[in-house]
């Protein structure tokens, strides 16, 4: 519709790129269905949860202090536990984000002399502090690592397609292997991203090697994306965070982690103290977004899903490498694309920073960040600080210059900021037009 144009085009999107945009969605709208298929199971599944444990409007109250007898967040750890098939689930405001859940899981059932194994390479950055990689160098400082408490961590590489190391993975469990952490999603790195069927057979070969070691998936960006989740395949633990998928955009804060009955326990003691455990943590008013957030998580996460696939449809025929592919299955939100130049990944950040609702005014700039090893540049103006499932898109400056885009509460508008990300390209000059098309200039 010639007013839909229109409207682009006030927001920055000249009439020539959004023309251009919209033959390559004619022929996204197949993939769009089978992601609405999904929701609509997905959406399906949280409602039965819900009504299962029979959540009220009583439940949305606030508690203070201790925290004791909150039973609407003994209801909402029902609901996600019933969600991810597990037997508990701890849900908290908190669990601050995505590390603060993963390093309560590992501190809380890990002891020294253990050993912590990934056998999908290294962890995403912000967990190097946490595992103390680099101690040993000097490049991390001695902060109540694990490393510090006496757990060693070892490691077994992807193999360069991509898929696992069988024998490398064989050879690494021990007697001391206690825990294995599986990170689903690719971090910043160009790797792919694990499906469930993935993580299921390699918990079946490390359970098949040693039975009684705890396997544990950083869930994060993953959730909904299929119809079951790394705890149906057989994850003694699951961790993500709420400002991720699952918040569906209004959780402020928080985490979850679910699995294992025992091992949410120790969690539990882990993230207050031992012997108050999962009793005490008041939720502060918080109950409301965090049932309303997973109730729309599905169809959020849907969302995001099509604008990562309409980017990598559209980034691809300028001539970017992108991981995925718009061809390929996906299992998480994250879309990668290789820009090649620090000109190119400061310009894509910008433009997905103008689409935003909040802070469009704001130019990104690459600085340091507490945890990462180079510079990154980060675009976001989201409601909530920080929350990946919103539009945002971040990258370090360092090669190969990758941009990896992630959420849009909206479909419409992870449209807008692929669309404007692709126009402050053309303005940056690394990207022209070609004859009908256009085409990534090296830089």
């Amino acid at each position: 519709m010639d007013e839909i144009k229109q409207m682009y085009e006030t927001l920055g999107i000249s009439g020539e790129l959004y023309d251009y945009a919209e033959n390559i969605l004619a022929r996204l709208k197949p993939r769009f269905e089978k992601i609405d298929a999904v929701a609509e199971y997905n959406q399906m599944k949280v409602l039965t949860a819900m009504q299962k444990n029979k959540v009220c409007e009583a439940y949305f109250a606030a508690s203070t202090g201790y925290g004791y007898n909150d039973a609407g967040r003994d209801a909402l750890e029902a609901v996600y536990a019933d969600t991810f098939h597990t037997q508990a689930a701890l849900v908290r405001p908190q669990l601050t984000c995505g590390t603060h859940a993963l390093t309560v899981a590992l501190s809380a059932n890990l002891r020294p002399g253990d050993e912590l194994l990934s056998p999908v390479g290294k962890p995403y950055d912000t967990l190097e502090g946490v595992i103390g990689i680099g101690e040993e160098d000097g490049k991390n400082h001695r902060t109540g690592s694990l490393r510090e408490y006496g757990i060693r961590y070892r490691q077994v590489d992807l193999r360069p397609d991509g898929s696992f190391d069988y024998e490398g993975i064989r050879a690494a469990i021990n007697d001391r292997t206690h825990l294995v952490t599986i990170q689903r999603s690719k971090g910043y790195q160009t790797r792919p991203t694990l499906s469930v069927a993935a993580i299921g057979e390699l918990i079946r070969l490390i359970k098949g090697i040693k039975p009684d070691v705890i396997c544990m998936v950083d869930n994060c960006y993953g959730e909904f994306v299929e119809t079951i989740e790394p705890s149906d395949a057989g994850a003694d633990l699951c961790v993500g965070s709420l400002i991720k998928n699952p918040g569906g955009g209004l959780a402020p804060i928080g985490g979850y982690i679910a699995g294992r009955a025992d091992l949410i326990e120790q969690c539990a003691y882990r993230l207050t103290a031992p012997g108050l455990g999962s009793e005490v943590g008041a939720t502060l008013g918080l109950n409301q977004k965090f049932f309303q957030g997973f109730f729309m998580a599905p169809t959020v996460t849907a969302g995001a899903l099509k604008g990562a696939i309409f980017a990598a449809a559209l980034y691809a025929s300028f001539g970017y490498p992108v991981i995925p592919d718009e061809k390929e299955e996906r299992h998480d939100i994250i879309q990668a694309v290789t820009l090649k130049s620090p000109k190119a990944l400061v310009a894509f950040c910008k433009g997905i920073q103008a689409a935003a609702p909040v802070d469009s005014f704001v130019d990104p700039e690459p600085g340091d960040m507490p945890g990462y090893t180079s510079q990154v540049i980060m675009a976001a103006g989201a409601f909530v600080q920080g929350s990946s499932i919103e539009l945002s898109a971040d990258g370090p400056l360092a090669e190969p210059y990758a941009a990896y885009f992630q959420g849009g509460l909206t479909w419409y508008h992870a449209k807008l900021g692929i669309l404007r990300a692709a126009q402050e390209l053309i303005k940056a000059g690394c990207v022209a037009k070609d004859g009908a098309g256009y085409q990534m200039q090296e830089i």
